[in-house]
């Protein structure tokens, strides 16, 4: 079971968007997967059809990690219905569901133990080829919760000064956690989101960022989407979604979450080598 973090320093990159969008190609891949939404805004969660009938959300169930059910207490999305329609499997996407809840772990001093409160859920969770874990844009506990939890952190960022010198510091800051805490925790990657084809400023960022990470920034890119928010504001997967646009964007996402699952064996090769 791959268990990858999406996360990011800075607010307002797309990094819930990217969670969705690698869901979404998950889902129609037929990968078993589960999100789980540690943002204490749940943007995910809403994002994708979760219709709970008494399931605890995971900022309780990371309260209770010893002895809490995340198995027992997961929510089909709301998405599966659309993609059984389509084919004659039963796709899984289940979802941990996000609220303020989990807040209470968002700290900077997080100990190491509570630090394991996801891993300890996650080890008695069977089923799922894929976790994506969306994290709270900062490097406070639940983010720190997420990557003691995960086999690989992947790097959100907009072309943007800010965002870039963002990334940096990210960057600087999983190291020292994977030398501290997690020393075979990988970096999956950085995804540049968001882009804009006519924008010469994010040509000369883009630029930069192949010089700062190298290949460390994944291809592709995933361009502005258009019609993004209407997408979302539906629930709605956007492999499932009509239209040449989505359909473009619904192969961007294909092509990144091969790129995300196969990070790690690429690496390993090359180290090899």
């Amino acid at each position: 079971m791959q268990v990858v973090s999406i996360s990011s320093l800075k607010g307002g990159v797309g990094k819930t968007s990217v969670t969705l969008g690698l869901a979404s190609a998950a889902l129609a891949a037929g990968i078993p997967t589960l999100v789980v939404d540690l943002d204490p805004h749940a943007d995910a969660t809403t994002g994708l059809g979760v219709r709970p009938s008494g399931q605890i959300d995971v900022g309780r169930l990371l309260k209770n990690a010893r002895r809490g059910d995340l198995g027992g207490n997961t929510v089909p999305s709301g998405w599966v219905a659309t993609a059984s329609k389509q084919t004659t499997a039963s796709p899984t996407l289940d979802v941990a569901m996000g609220s303020a809840y989990s807040g209470i772990y968002d700290r900077p001093d997080l100990g190491r133990r509570d630090q394991r409160r996801l891993a300890t859920l996650l080890s008695r969770v069977e089923g799922y080829s894929l976790v994506l874990v969306d994290c709270p844009p900062s490097l406070n506990g639940l983010t720190r919760i997420a990557w003691t939890a995960s086999n690989k952190v992947l790097l959100v960022a907009e072309p943007g000064l800010f965002s870039v010198a963002g990334t940096e510091r990210t960057m600087r800051a999983l190291e020292l956690f994977r030398q501290e805490f997690a020393p075979n925790l990988q970096t999956a990657g950085i995804v540049a989101n968001r882009v804009r084809s006519t924008s010469n400023e994010h040509s000369f960022r883009l630029n930069e960022m192949k010089q700062m990470f190298g290949e460390l920034l994944l291809s592709p890119t995933i361009p502005e989407q258009a019609n993004w928010q209407q997408i979302q504001g539906a629930a709605h997967s956007v492999h499932h979604w009509p239209g040449e646009s989505a359909q473009q964007a619904a192969g961007y996402f294909d092509d990144l979450l091969k790129s995300v699952m196969d990070s790690g064996r690429m690496r390993s090769r090359s180290a090899r080598r």
